[in-house]
């Protein structure tokens, strides 16, 4: 069973990394450098492939980590789509656009796995680990009483009468 500690640990993201530095570089000159729309797209779409594992990681719960893994997956087939764009403008030549089409894929890829692996996992994340709390504030070890409510006070919270003395 996969953990992590740190989003950086997780191998889909540290694809998705290099498919970002890769998009940067590609798109950093020549005519490619001046489509301001094209190449701020699909730097934008690249950054939020890495951006979504990363924010989803952070949530701390599986269903929210799916679905911003879901968003990730999205902005990958984004920016292989804006990949077709560029070889149709001319701005990457065929053999620049295999090699990152390629990347966009085993990143794509990756990121299904996780999906995969999550889902069947049962593991609903550590947010709903009762243990969480002395993990990041050990000062609370401790756990608070609860105040006992009068016969009176659980009446008002449900908006009913109060019970006759």
């Amino acid at each position: 069973m996969a953990t992590w500690s740190r989003f950086e640990e997780i191998e889909a993201w540290q694809r998705a990394r290099e498919l970002t530095r890769e998009i940067y570089g590609c798109s950093k000159t020549g005519p490619f450098s001046r489509d301001f729309g094209l190449r701020d797209q699909v730097r934008d779409a690249a950054i939020s492939v890495m951006s979504n594992i990363a924010e989803g990681f952070g949530r701390r719960g599986t269903q929210e980590f799916l679905q911003f893994l879901s968003y990730a997956c999205g902005s990958s087939t984004e920016v292989e789509s804006e990949l077709y764009v560029a070889l149709d403008q001319e701005y990457i030549d065929l053999p620049t656009f295999t090699r990152l089409q390629a990347q966009v894929q085993r990143t794509r890829y990756l990121i299904l796995g996780l999906m995969e692996y999550l889902r069947g996992c049962g593991i609903r994340g550590s947010k709903y680990r009762t243990d969480s709390v002395r993990e990041i504030a050990p000062q609370y070890e401790t756990p608070v009483p609860k105040k006992k409510r009068s016969a009176e006070g659980k009446a008002r919270s449900q908006h009913q009468k109060p019970p006759n003395p």
